[in-house]
């Protein structure tokens, strides 16, 4: 139950939020994946899944989305933050990483990533168009499925002061996504074929890692959103997405995340030059 730290053979910890922010976040246990809330900002710091490319299997995807009852519904940004708008209830979990295993246990793991905790307003062009969120989270999983490899993918909005506000809450305008994985490993142990992994070593096996920031700030419309001051451009634009650092994503995120950062897979020389930004994935440094 919940994301396995250990599933990947090696070790690879969920970010975590810092001291000073452990008292407003609360963190929830789904089938093979984690949320951790901002209760405060009622939207996730950090999301993480494990995923099973060698299990992976399909699901009809259903759309009844729920509040958690585990927590106060007032923690939660729900239904009346989607209501009337083009803002789309967007999957941080995405759909179908956690849905592997037997039918039963994927089925389960299906109709838990509808739960609010696991969405944030997106822009439905941002969230829909295969060029851009969805086209990054196709290609991390079609990674996993072709190779039958296993990941642990890591997702939240930027929570940053900056975001609009709508509704009671602030439309984050930057998403961030982690994705790490083992290499040189010899696998040894059980197949996993329930709920959780166990007994599953790797030999030999390192941590690696890639992170990316995707941007929707150009696609952003809300109608409480601040206007520009007197001869400022209004923010218009092309969508963009960018591997960066991984401590870049630490820094944006104040999530403590010291495994990811060691493994980044990005090359420091390119690193020290800035944002790489992505237009297709063979631009992809893995």
């Amino acid at each position: 139950m919940g994301f396995d730290a250990q599933f990947l053979g090696v070790a690879a910890a969920m970010p975590r939020v810092d001291e000073a922010d452990a008292a407003t976040s609360g963190e929830l246990d789904y089938l093979h994946f984690t949320v951790v809330l901002d209760c405060a900002r009622r939207l996730a710091r950090v999301t993480g899944v494990n995923v099973d490319g060698a299990q992976l299997v399909e699901i009809e995807r259903g759309d009844r989305w729920q509040l958690d009852e585990r927590i106060p519904a007032d923690w939660q940004a729900g239904p009346e933050i989607y209501a009337a708008n083009d803002l789309d209830r967007g999957h941080l979990v995405r759909r179908r990483d956690p849905v592997w295993g037997s039918p039963e246990v994927a089925t389960r793991a299906n109709a838990d990533t509808f739960r609010y905790p696991n969405a944030a307003p997106q822009a439905s062009d941002f969230n829909q168009s295969k060029e851009l969120w969805l086209g990054l989270e196709d290609h991390v999983l079609e990674h996993a499925r072709a190779h039958r490899m296993r990941l642990s993918v890591f997702t939240a909005p930027v929570l940053a002061a900056g975001d609009p506000p709508y509704r009671g809450i602030r439309v984050p305008l930057r998403f961030w996504k982690i994705a790490a994985w083992s290499t040189g490993a010899e696998r040894t142990g059980p197949e996993n074929t329930g709920a959780q992994s166990t007994g599953v070593q790797s030999t030999g096996a390192q941590l690696a890692s890639v992170g990316f920031v995707v941007d929707q700030a150009p696609l952003v419309d809300t109608a409480e959103a601040r206007e520009p001051e007197p001869g400022e451009a209004p923010p218009l634009g092309p969508f963009r997405t960018f591997q960066v650092p991984i401590a870049d994503i630490a820094a944006l995120t104040g999530l403590v995340m010291p495994d990811l950062v060691v493994a980044d897979r990005m090359p420091s020389a390119i690193a020290e030059v800035g944002w790489r930004r992505i237009e297709q994935p063979g631009d992809i440094l893995l």
